[in-house]
């Protein structure tokens, strides 16, 4: 399963996880991905996609009801 927003290409981030001992370990950031029921714009029909919750608040998709 690829945690990619389908619309804005957002996707996971990695960097240094550091302590207050300044320890250092790999960790990973995911984006906040929904499973929603959108309207494609150019068929008119409805299909699932995964979208980051930055561009449903956003609009730049349309739920289906």
């Amino acid at each position: 399963m690829s945690r990619v927003c389908e619309i804005c290409g957002k996707k996971p981030s990695v960097g240094n996880q550091v302590s207050h001992a300044h320890n250092k370990t790999k960790k990973v950031w995911y984006p906040n991905l929904q499973k929603v029921r959108v309207i494609d714009k150019k068929t008119g029909a409805v299909k699932r996609m995964k979208v980051c919750t930055r561009c449903l608040r956003s609009g730049f998709v349309k739920k289906a009801l």
